[in-house]
């Protein structure tokens, strides 16, 4: 009788430590990312309207590179020498936009870039190099087009971007995507602004952010993904050991009663 009621005693014990186990799981919803308000969803097209190319503005860098088919031109902008692509020797070869959105390159005159995509001003100082040389081609890259995710990712860091745009989707699959505990419904962005920075908290659980004006990151965009609140009580700080070392011995002591 009297081990019956021990027997049941444990039985109820190894439930309750079952039922701690049970608790200390966390919903994996918060860190899904774009999930859809129904079904339907998933055939939605989200249109934006944000997707227009980076403006240049004052204090970019620009590398410039003028091709010549002609071998004295590339002799003279020395296009002909072997490129060290790497981001110290372009930045090292890049051109300030000043305060008043010009660009000096070489011998040409300012060139007005403030306002214009990459394509625009590359056919502007196109433009204006033609001037002084024929057959020759302008290639611009923006140099200082770095961002930094933080927190919650595999591969926190800061990264150059090697293209006009960067939705923040993509910027974290650079960073190695989310952690397991990750609060992707509210994920933090600075941005700069004329005045200093603005913050705004983004839901990348919302389908909606395809539609937002903050889905395409700007050139010092910092991200981050901070950790959610449950974190701390959840698989990786529960005490398995020590709840299976318990309910190792509760077996044992069943056994022995039995």
């Amino acid at each position: 009788m009297k081990s019956n009621q021990l027997s049941r005693k444990i039985a109820t014990f190894i439930v309750v430590c079952l039922a701690l186990i049970s608790s200390s799981c966390i919903s994996l919803k918060k860190s899904e990312l774009i999930q859809p308000l129904s079904i339907p969803d998933y055939n939605q097209e989200f249109v934006n309207t944000q997707r227009d190319a980076y403006k240049i503005n004052y204090g970019d860098n620009l590398y410039l590179k003028v091709y010549s088919a002609d071998v004295k031109t590339s002799k003279y902008f020395r296009s002909d020498f072997p490129e060290i692509m790497n981001d110290s020797y372009i930045y090292l070869n890049s051109y300030k936009v000043d305060e008043e959105g010009f660009v000096q390159y070489s011998f040409v005159d300012k060139v007005m870039v403030k306002g214009l995509t990459i394509e625009e001003a590359q056919d502007a100082i196109q433009e204006a190099v033609e001037e002084y040389f024929d057959d020759v081609t302008v290639q611009i890259k923006l140099v200082n087009f770095r961002i930094s995710i933080i927190g919650e990712v595999n591969s926190p860091g800061s990264f150059t971007i090697d293209r006009e745009q960067i939705t923040i989707l993509q910027a974290i699959s650079m960073a190695g995507g989310l952690k397991e505990f990750a609060e992707a419904d509210a994920v933090t962005l600075v941005r700069k602004s004329p005045n200093g920075s603005i913050v705004k908290t983004l839901d990348l659980t919302d389908s909606k952010i395809l539609e937002s004006e903050y889905l395409f990151l700007l050139p010092d965009d910092v991200v981050y993904i901070k950790p959610r609140p449950s974190k701390s009580y959840a698989f990786e700080k529960f005490p398995y050991g020590l709840l299976a070392g318990i309910v190792s011995i509760a077996i044992s002591i069943v056994a022995i009663t039995q």
